[in-house]
């Protein structure tokens, strides 16, 4: 996937990732790569399901 631009979490990194929840581009610090997500919507989901993600939470 190409982004380009600045993480929308950190602001300082080159973000390289898109959340497949939200859509904000981020960096890699701040992306969940096993699920898909930014930092931000990984701390939304359930810990105890680890299929709970609802792209219509956000």
């Amino acid at each position: 996937m190409s982004v380009s631009g600045l993480c929308q979490i950190c602001e300082t990194r080159s973000a390289e990732e898109r959340c497949d929840n939200c859509g904000a581009l981020v960096c890699r610090v701040h992306y969940e790569g096993g699920v898909g997500l930014c930092a931000n919507c990984a701390n939304t989901v359930n810990p105890n399901d680890p299929d709970d993600v609802d792209i219509n939470r956000l």
